[in-house]
């Protein structure tokens, strides 16, 4: 008995510290554009977000349907959108998964 207690309790804890890492979902505001074409960032069209904090500028790589759904919208011509989705980092460069988008 005293052994299952403890087990659950292992269990729990690693459970509760796991949730502290998963993602969130996150909303920014920003100017919605092409990297390609606006930025000249990448070799193909990919959308991403610029976010002002400040003096600061943060680009944001959009991914997943509802970006892709989106794409024609920017592409071609800067627009100020709303983005909500999770945040992550790979390759020094943020991403966004995007479950919501629209123009603002």
């Amino acid at each position: 008995m005293k052994k299952t207690i403890q087990i659950v309790s292992v269990a729990l804890a690693l459970g509760f510290s796991l949730s502290a890492f998963a993602a969130k979902e996150v909303t920014l505001t920003g100017e919605g554009k092409c990297a390609k074409c606006a930025l000249k960032k990448a070799d193909k069209c990919q959308n991403v977000v610029e976010v002002k904090e400040g003096d600061k500028t943060t680009t944001y790589y959009l991914k997943g349907a509802a970006s892709d759904k989106f794409h024609k919208e920017i592409c071609g011509e800067t627009k100020k959108v709303e983005v909500t989705g999770e945040v992550s980092e790979k390759d020094d460069k943020k991403w966004i998964t995007v479950s919501a988008i629209k123009a603002k």
